[in-house]
């Protein structure tokens, strides 16, 4: 068999990376619109239907910082095939569940592979792309933009794809779907993207004490913050686990300080395109939450659409992510991201600010669409941009836990 080229090598671990994390995205996605239906198969009431739900956002969120510094110890390649999977195995625990406490915790299992597969692509893409001098400089931008986008369409196509599975089969089939694309994406990570060199890790542990202070301290806030709504702030069964939570997150920032190997070296933060890059991050995404979550809101209660109408409607920010990121990463590596990461919040502003020309009279093409397609052009120019800055702040080596 002919040695593949260098760009094949690339291409196609591009695109395993945008398997991998496009099945989380697509599963995190297409159970909502399920819900409904798993409830009358499995029964469970409100509160099983957003454990099915929260199971896996809970384990996601409190152990992809181990994720991401597993990748960085024992390599991306292997950590991202384990990661997708198990993420595999998971789905299909998922589709064969008995009942409703069997399926949040294999949704939960999908966290894990979740919290594994995510930052472990992102850290593929910067190894096999490099950022350094020369030709090479505008490749990883460009990939980056690739991944991003592809996400977008992953996160849009999840709801309809699910609504069509659930017209002709059985909601089982939401998870069994992940099956076929879980192997292409295993068989693409163990033939394609090449083994690190042996040693090329170095000589670092695992931070064990590390990794359990951070995963118990994310695990608190965010279950807090799940339970909230329906417990409310006064109930012990947020107050505790708040409090425990913070406390924890305190006592792993010091241990971390002091550690020989630590899992999140503290020293990234002292780097200002590392800090910067992930307040702004952190900004652009709340916002970005905050205003599909009002303006879905709007245009059912107020607006009259229906719940597919009001994502429809949103379509236009997703297809300019896809037509545009990749372009504006690949110009970010031509011209620096700096212009990129100013401008690009400044104009999705502009596009929330005409969301103040809607009236309670909707006109969608007049007062929705160009208020969508100018905050959608000003999250095109960020995200890309934003995210390789982020990962050049750190060495290749954190790509991992950077990402």
């Amino acid at each position: 068999m002919p040695a593949r080229s260098d760009a094949s090598v690339k291409r196609l671990t591009l695109i395993a990376c945008i398997m991998g994390s496009g099945i989380a995205l697509l599963d995190g996605t297409v159970v909502n619109v399920a819900l409904p239906t798993i409830q009358r198969h499995l029964g469970g009431g409100l509160a099983a239907q957003q454990w099915v739900l929260n199971g896996y956002l809970l384990t996601l969120g409190s152990l992809i910082l181990i994720g991401g510094s597993l990748g960085d110890l024992f390599g991306e390649r292997r950590i991202f095939a384990l990661g997708v999977g198990g993420f595999g195995v998971a789905s299909l625990g998922c589709a064969l569940a008995p009942s409703i406490g069997a399926l949040i915790a294999a949704r939960a299992v999908q966290g894990v592979a979740g919290a594994l597969l995510v930052p472990s692509a992102l850290a593929t893409i910067v190894a096999t792309f490099p950022g350094g001098e020369g030709g090479s400089k505008s490749e990883r931008g460009a990939a980056i933009g690739s991944w991003t986008a592809w996400g977008g369409i992953a996160t849009v196509v999840g709801p309809l794809a699910g609504g069509e599975l659930l017209a002709v089969a059985s909601w089982r089939w939401i998870f069994l779907i992940n099956i076929p694309f879980v192997i292409a994406c295993v068989t693409l990570i163990l033939t394609v993207i090449p083994r690190a060199e042996r040693g090329a890790r170095g000589t670092r542990t695992v931070d064990f004490a590390g990794a359990l202070l951070g995963a118990l301290g994310l695990a608190g806030p965010v279950f807090a913050l799940i339970e909230q709504p329906r417990l409310g702030w006064s109930s012990p069964g947020v107050v505790a686990p708040l409090i425990a939570g913070v406390l924890l997150l305190a006592c792993f920032a010091l241990h971390e300080s002091r550690a020989r190997d630590p899992m999140l070296p503290l020293g990234l933060f002292r780097r200002r395109n590392f800090s910067a890059g992930n307040i702004e991050t952190f900004s652009m995404y709340a916002g970005l939450s905050i205003m599909l979550f009002f303006l879905v809101l709007f245009l059912q209660q107020i607006g009259g659409y229906t719940p597919l109408q009001s994502g429809l409607a949103t379509l236009p920010v997703t297809l300019l992510m896809f037509t545009l990121s990749r372009r504006f990463g690949a110009l970010a590596d031509r011209f620096g991201p700096r212009l990129f990461m100013g401008a690009g919040p400044l104009v999705a502003a502009c596009g929330l600010l005409l969301f103040q020309r809607v009236g309670i009279h909707v006109a969608y093409i007049s007062e929705v669409l160009p208020a969508l397609l100018v905050f959608g052009l000003g999250l095109a120019m960020t995200v890309a941009p934003l995210t390789a800055a982020v990962l050049a702040g750190a060495e290749e080596s954190q790509a991992g836990i950077a990402s």
